[in-house]
């Protein structure tokens, strides 16, 4: 038997945001397809990029990004553990000197206002991933960070379940 307390939480949904900015929510497609072709021709690992996302959506709050892009890390064949971990990488030995650059210039993007993005974040990213993967992560960055305001925002999007 359940009982109320044991019963799930519906998060409702603020505003239907692709219904009600249909032209815009199309432009963020295309602008999200454009960063995704960058990091195809940089060369970025499909894993990688979605721990990026990921990591940037857990700063962010967006449950629903959270959600999609740690099952398409897995999809990605990231493994769990790696997945599980993201939160608190700096901290485990799971990630490479490339991907703990990539996750820096992650939190520092996705941070800011706080963190004005340092010159050593850049430097490192760029030995490790060249000024083209680089540009193309912060493209990334820029695309994911959009995603996540409109999805907190508006909560239009909902988590089902697994």
């Amino acid at each position: 038997m359940t009982t109320t307390k044991d019963a799930l939480v519906t998060i409702p949904q603020r505003l239907d945001f692709d219904a009600l900015a249909p032209i815009f929510s199309r432009a963020m497609s295309t602008l999200d397809d454009a960063a995704t072709e960058q990091l195809d021709q940089a060369g970025i690992d499909h894993g990688l990029r979605e721990l990026v996302r990921l990591r940037a959506s857990q700063i962010n709050g967006c449950a629903y990004c959270v959600d999609m892009h740690a099952r398409a890390a897995r999809k990605a064949g990231v493994s769990a553990q790696r997945v599980d971990a993201i939160a608190a990488w700096a901290e485990f030995g799971l990630f490479t000197a490339a991907e703990r650059a990539a996750f820096a210039l992650t939190e520092d993007v996705t941070r800011l206002a706080e963190t004005h993005v340092p010159e050593a974040t850049v430097t490192e990213a760029v030995a490790a991933f060249g000024e083209e993967g680089t540009a193309a992560l912060v493209s990334l960055l820029t695309a994911i960070n959009m995603w996540n305001t409109v999805g907190v925002t508006t909560r239009c999007w909902s988590v089902s379940p697994a």
